[in-house]
């Protein structure tokens, strides 16, 4: 699975504010609601019960947070930058301006969920990824950016 496939453009957020990570994720929790006809609130429990469990701030500015959530029927993908980066307690203490979050069905298989952390990571680790995301004027121009995982990288 690719990582546009779990994309959809009204679940980008190129210009979102939060001053601290509680905020930041109910920020996604909204757009997941929206989207993908979840209850906002059940998506916030969610994302909060992991981040409980440990922080998915990877570093660089970037944080993956994920849960699996009820009313799904395949994976999702919220991308939301942050006007001001905020504290997530990430591993390397730098604040999180960038955020993708991976929701899951309840009922999928952990392999498709790790794969797709897995892919959402290494393409975040790309600091031409990370910056072009940064740099993204529009949804559509984050999405072009997220889609681009099977490009090369620079020898």
């Amino acid at each position: 699975m690719r990582i546009e496939e779990l994309l959809d453009r009204r679940a980008i957020s190129p210009r979102s504010s939060a001053s601290n990570k509680r905020q930041a994720l109910s920020v996604i929790a909204d757009i997941a609601g929206r989207t993908f006809g979840l209850q906002s609130d059940a998506v916030l429990e969610a994302l909060l019960e992991r981040e409980a469990a440990g922080s998915t701030g990877v570093g660089q500015g970037v944080a993956v947070p994920h849960a699996r959530l009820e009313g799904l029927d395949r994976m999702r993908a919220v991308v939301v930058r942050l006007d001001q980066p905020i504290d997530f307690n990430a591993v390397d203490d730098q604040p999180v301006d960038l955020m993708v979050a991976l929701l899951a069905p309840v009922h999928s298989a952990s392999t498709e969920h790790l794969r797709a952390l897995a892919r959402v990571s290494r393409l975040l680790r790309r600091s031409e990824i990370r910056e072009q995301l940064r740099q993204a004027k529009s949804a559509d121009a984050m999405h072009v950016v997220m889609g681009s995982e099977a490009a090369p990288t620079a020898a």
